[in-house]
């Protein structure tokens, strides 16, 4: 991933989703939440995306207010818009209409200078869905930890 620095995951909804796609959506943003984004303050763990009148907005997001700001810093988890060509807003919006699909934003990046936002086409797993990947989480932190002892005594 050459020129791409990932400011921000949302490991919650690798958790409690399962991710089908990803689309890479510009977002607008206001001068001061730039800056914040730069530092790092951003939080994705309760954010979702909803699609109203043909545009597609991130709800719940929060941005921290920039501390050099003055007091025209916008609200941190205000409906932040997204930039999506037409053709696949209209996809996404076919396939959140389908029973079980939503659409959760992944990560936060920077790619070339300009801050870009991985939005997940998402399905809900269930309780034993969920189980079964902290199995699996366990298990592949058990492997590493056998092979690296395995190797410090070669």
């Amino acid at each position: 991933m050459d020129g791409i620095k990932i400011v921000a995951t949302n490991k919650k909804a690798y958790f409690d989703y399962f991710i089908d796609e990803t689309y890479e959506a510009g977002i607008e943003l206001l001068g001061s939440e730039v800056k914040s984004v730069r530092l790092g303050h951003v939080n994705l763990k309760d954010g979702y995306c909803v699609i109203k009148d043909g545009e597609i907005f991130m709800i719940n997001v929060h941005i921290s207010p920039y501390e050099k700001g003055s007091f025209f810093n916008a609200d941190p988890r205000r409906m932040r818009k997204l930039l999506l060509r037409r053709p696949e807003i209209n996809r996404l919006r076919g396939k959140v209409e389908q029973k079980g699909f939503t659409l959760v934003p992944t990560k936060i990046y920077f790619k070339r200078g300009l801050i870009k936002v991985e939005v997940g086409l998402a399905r809900g797993k269930e309780l034993h869905d969920k189980r079964k990947t902290i199995a699996e989480r366990d298990t592949k932190r058990q492997i590493e930890r056998t092979l690296k002892e395995y190797n410090a005594r070669r």
